[in-house]
């Protein structure tokens, strides 16, 4: 399911900026994208994101400076830098206090020279406060999954209802499709001068054929995996493969109701039952 989360997390000299969002997979599918100062925790991470389960999940982590008052001034490395360039000035553009001054300001805009002694990896105690962070920005994420989902049951109750209410309609119309296949046996025979005719063999004939016609078995089943699929969406978390599977076997019993059905009313209700099942199996592929 889709889900978004965005998280700050601000450590002593450095501040992360946590984004995950997720679209509808199949797998779990994990795009991440860190800074250099996480990338030693990159399987931590990976390991706390695989909590997600299931989908196509972007994490962006970024990260800015904390507070530039904060950051540590590496005077060894400034010094080390001007006293190694300062020659090369010297030759290439002359020895004034302008080139000099300016080799000085270009140093001291450099990045690593306002940083905390130069440590750009994580330490034990900032890795504990970022995961704390990291798990928010996942619960978050989830949280907005699990409301999705929660409109997604209620629209799947919605279509199954539907599925059933079609499905207790058809007994009104089975003691006319007898009716209908007496009558039209008999059209058939007087159109082929059949003179006389044995009733019982008769009887026996329709019988025959009507039992091919009995869906009493497919109304059963049916009705089995529809209060099948209501309990595998109140007692399971992640229940969309199973669900699916259900769907496909409801699926199967409609169509072998239409296909036996032999009558106008009967396969009317037989398109609406497949109709609103087709619903279910479009939104079937969004639930983990």
């Amino acid at each position: 399911m889709t889900g978004y989360a965005k998280v700050s997390c601000a450590l002593a000299t450095k501040k992360f900026n946590i984004e995950i969002k997720t679209l509808n997979s199949k797998q779990l599918d994990l795009i991440v994208k860190l800074p250099s100062s996480c990338r030693s925790r990159e399987l931590d991470i990976r390991a706390l994101l695989s909590q997600l389960e299931r989908g196509k999940v972007e994490c962006l982590i970024s990260e800015e400076s904390a507070d530039s008052a904060a950051a540590a001034f590496n005077k060894e490395l400034l010094l080390s830098r001007y006293s190694a360039l300062c020659p090369v000035a010297d030759t290439l553009v002359g020895g004034d206090g302008g080139s000099r001054a300016d080799l000085f300001n270009t140093l001291v805009g450099m990045n690593d020279i306002w940083n905390s002694g130069g440590d750009d990896i994580l330490s034990d105690d900032d890795w504990q406060q970022f995961s704390a962070c990291l798990q928010h920005a996942i619960d978050l994420c989830d949280e907005f999954r699990s409301h999705e989902g929660a409109v997604l049951e209620h629209d799947f109750h919605k279509h199954v209802d539907l599925i059933e209410e079609k499905l207790r309609q058809v007994p009104a119309y089975e003691s006319e499709r007898i009716a209908t296949a007496k009558e039209r046996i008999r059209r058939y025979m007087a159109d082929a001068e059949v003179k006389e005719v044995d009733e019982n063999r008769f009887e026996q004939e329709l019988i025959y054929y009507l039992e091919k016609l009995d869906i009493t078995e497919e109304k059963v089943r049916l009705q089995k995996h529809i209060d099948y699929f209501r309990q595998t969406m109140a007692d399971e978390v992640v229940c969309g493969k199973k669900l699916g599977f259900v769907a496909q076997e409801m699926g199967r019993e409609i169509n072998t109701t239409g296909s036996k059905a032999n009558h106008v009313a009967i396969q009317k209700l037989v398109v609406e039952m497949k109709d609103e099942l087709e619903k279910i199996k479009e939104q079937l592929g969004n639930v983990l």
